[in-house]
């Protein structure tokens, strides 16, 4: 498959464009000489400079330091004790945003994915999450701070372009920050994590 990087220029855009844009984009994780590709079904953006979910939000830490590198830098988080989640740094160096990506929809090397991730009940939940994705993915802390323009792991534009429509809706699972409608889906793909809040999702125009 020819998939290329997508230049730097894409993640310099404002963050809320950047996750909107995401979707539709195919990842692509290279592990020794397997390939993994998945598209990209649904976001969350995390805006630092106003956003209490945030990990930048008022703070710099050791762990969100990685938010203010250059934009298409990788930010890899541990949570629960037992989990990673997969961001994307976003916008100029300094600044402290990120797009979370919580699903995405298997492409190629689903029998490695499914190595990865045994647990999985059907192919629509081997993905259908950000932890499940990380664990398809074989994502954990040796990927922070990775650049997206390598040839380790990277996002595509997809080889055949299809249409659909963007819904957007509250981020799930956040105690802070929930008024924010900063999260992102491909209507009707069902590969996007199952939730309440998909009911009161709206459609972008």
């Amino acid at each position: 498959m020819n998939y290329k990087p997508l230049p730097r220029k894409f993640y310099h855009q404002d963050t809320v464009t950047v996750s909107q844009n995401l979707l539709g984009k195919i990842i692509v994780r290279k592990i020794r000489n397997k390939l993994l590709a998945a598209k990209i079904v649904e976001t969350e953006a995390y805006i630092g400079e106003h956003d209490p979910a945030c990990h930048a939000y008022q703070k710099i830490t050791n762990r969100s330091s990685t938010l203010y590198e250059i934009g298409g830098t990788v930010y890899v988080y541990f949570i629960y004790g037992n989990y990673y989640c997969f961001n994307i740094v976003t916008e100029e160096k300094g600044v402290g945003c990120a797009v979370l990506i919580r699903a995405v929809e298997p492409l190629q090397g689903i029998d490695t994915m499914k190595k990865y991730r045994p647990s999985a009940k059907s192919l629509h939940e081997l993905t259908n999450g950000p932890s499940k994705f990380c664990l398809t993915f074989n994502i954990d802390r040796t990927l922070n701070k990775e650049d997206l323009l390598g040839k380790k792991i990277f996002i595509s534009n997809p080889l055949d372009k299809m249409k659909f429509e963007i819904c957007v809706s509250r981020r799930i699972g956040l105690n802070i920050g929930k008024e924010f409608q900063y999260r992102f889906f491909i209507k009707d793909n069902p590969f996007v994590t199952k939730h309440k809040i998909n009911k009161e999702a709206k459609t972008l125009i």
